[in-house]
Protein backbone atom coordinates (compact mmCIF):
# COMPACT_ATOMS: atom_id res chain seq x y z
CA UNK A 1 0.00 0.00 0.00
CA UNK A 2 1.15 3.46 -1.11
CA UNK A 3 0.57 6.42 0.90
CA UNK A 4 0.85 9.70 -0.61
CA UNK A 5 0.81 12.97 0.88
CA UNK A 6 0.62 16.67 -0.23
CA UNK A 7 0.96 19.71 1.54
CA UNK A 8 2.06 23.97 0.34
CA UNK A 9 -1.27 24.51 -0.31
CA UNK A 10 -2.53 27.93 0.62
CA UNK A 11 -4.31 30.79 -0.18
CA UNK A 12 -2.09 33.06 -2.25
CA UNK A 13 -2.87 36.43 -4.92
CA UNK A 14 -2.80 36.51 -8.37
CA UNK A 15 0.90 36.94 -9.72
CA UNK A 16 2.18 34.92 -6.54
CA UNK A 17 4.18 31.65 -6.44
CA UNK A 18 3.14 28.20 -3.88
CA UNK A 19 5.43 24.96 -4.05
CA UNK A 20 3.55 21.84 -3.27
CA UNK A 21 5.27 18.62 -2.19
CA UNK A 22 4.06 15.03 -2.48
CA UNK A 23 5.77 12.50 0.08
CA UNK A 24 5.24 9.03 -0.40
CA UNK A 25 5.38 6.12 1.75
CA UNK A 26 5.59 2.60 1.03
CA UNK A 27 5.60 0.82 -2.51
CA UNK A 28 8.95 1.74 -4.63
CA UNK A 29 8.27 5.21 -5.18
CA UNK A 30 11.69 5.26 -7.98
CA UNK A 31 9.85 3.09 -9.82
CA UNK A 32 6.41 5.16 -10.52
CA UNK A 33 5.63 7.75 -13.00
CA UNK A 34 4.03 10.65 -10.71
CA UNK A 35 1.45 13.14 -11.73
CA UNK A 36 -0.53 16.23 -10.03
CA UNK A 37 -4.15 16.96 -11.21
CA UNK A 38 -6.44 19.06 -9.47
CA UNK A 39 -10.23 19.62 -9.14
CA UNK A 40 -11.98 23.03 -8.96
CA UNK A 41 -15.52 23.84 -7.12
CA UNK A 42 -17.97 21.88 -9.61
CA UNK A 43 -15.56 20.66 -12.26
CA UNK A 44 -14.10 17.24 -13.52
CA UNK A 45 -10.79 16.88 -11.88
CA UNK A 46 -8.13 17.51 -14.77
CA UNK A 47 -4.67 16.43 -15.26
CA UNK A 48 -1.83 19.11 -14.41
CA UNK A 49 0.96 17.84 -15.07
CA UNK A 50 3.24 14.16 -15.18
CA UNK A 51 6.92 12.85 -14.64
CA UNK A 52 8.19 9.84 -14.96
CA UNK A 53 9.83 7.92 -12.83
CA UNK A 54 13.50 8.66 -13.64
CA UNK A 55 12.51 12.28 -14.10
CA UNK A 56 13.38 12.57 -18.18
CA UNK A 57 10.08 12.77 -19.52
CA UNK A 58 7.35 16.02 -18.21
CA UNK A 59 4.13 16.85 -19.78
CA UNK A 60 2.08 19.98 -18.93
CA UNK A 61 -1.56 20.94 -19.97
CA UNK A 62 -1.25 23.57 -21.62
CA UNK A 63 -2.91 26.15 -19.33
CA UNK A 64 0.10 26.07 -16.80
CA UNK A 65 3.29 25.71 -19.61
CA UNK A 66 5.63 27.90 -18.61
CA UNK A 67 4.25 28.71 -15.36
CA UNK A 68 4.32 25.31 -13.09
CA UNK A 69 7.12 23.16 -12.85
CA UNK A 70 6.95 19.56 -11.74
CA UNK A 71 10.05 17.50 -10.20
CA UNK A 72 11.23 14.74 -7.99
CA UNK A 73 13.46 13.62 -5.47
CA UNK A 74 13.63 10.03 -5.33
CA UNK A 75 15.98 9.90 -2.83
CA UNK A 76 13.68 11.83 -0.44
CA UNK A 77 10.67 9.86 -2.28
CA UNK A 78 8.53 13.27 -3.02
CA UNK A 79 7.21 15.14 -6.03
CA UNK A 80 6.87 18.41 -5.96
CA UNK A 81 4.83 21.52 -8.27
CA UNK A 82 6.51 24.56 -8.37
CA UNK A 83 3.60 27.19 -9.53
CA UNK A 84 4.43 30.53 -10.62
CA UNK A 85 2.41 33.73 -11.56
CA UNK A 86 -0.52 31.94 -10.25
CA UNK A 87 -4.23 33.24 -11.93
CA UNK A 88 -7.23 33.36 -9.74
CA UNK A 89 -8.75 29.90 -12.16
CA UNK A 90 -5.68 28.13 -10.77
CA UNK A 91 -8.21 27.89 -7.66
CA UNK A 92 -8.70 24.08 -6.80
CA UNK A 93 -7.43 20.95 -4.67
CA UNK A 94 -4.14 19.66 -6.04
CA UNK A 95 -4.32 15.56 -6.09
CA UNK A 96 -0.51 13.87 -6.48
CA UNK A 97 -0.95 10.05 -8.20
CA UNK A 98 1.37 7.73 -8.39
CA UNK A 99 1.37 4.42 -10.29
CA UNK A 100 0.61 5.00 -14.06
CA UNK A 101 -0.83 2.07 -16.07
CA UNK A 102 1.24 2.82 -19.14
CA UNK A 103 -2.26 1.51 -21.38
CA UNK A 104 -4.04 4.58 -20.88
CA UNK A 105 -2.78 8.49 -21.22
CA UNK A 106 -0.97 9.78 -19.00
CA UNK A 107 -3.96 12.55 -18.18
CA UNK A 108 -6.27 9.91 -17.60
CA UNK A 109 -7.12 9.63 -13.76
CA UNK A 110 -7.67 6.46 -14.29
CA UNK A 111 -4.46 5.42 -14.92
CA UNK A 112 -3.01 5.94 -11.54
CA UNK A 113 -3.36 3.82 -8.82
CA UNK A 114 -2.36 5.47 -5.41
CA UNK A 115 -3.99 9.53 -4.77
CA UNK A 116 -3.13 11.76 -2.01
CA UNK A 117 -5.65 13.33 0.10
CA UNK A 118 -5.63 16.69 -1.82
CA UNK A 119 -3.99 20.10 -0.60
CA UNK A 120 -6.18 23.47 -1.56
CA UNK A 121 -4.96 26.55 -3.26
CA UNK A 122 -6.89 29.14 -3.64
CA UNK A 123 -5.47 32.00 -5.79
CA UNK A 124 -7.60 35.54 -4.82
CA UNK A 125 -7.72 38.76 -7.72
Amino acid sequence: QVLLVESGGGLVQAGGSLRLSCAASGGTFSSYDMAWFRQAPGKEREFVAVISWSGDSIHYTDSVKGRFTISRDNAKNTVYLQMNSLKPEDTAVYYCAANRNYYRAYADQNAYTYWGQGTQVTVSS
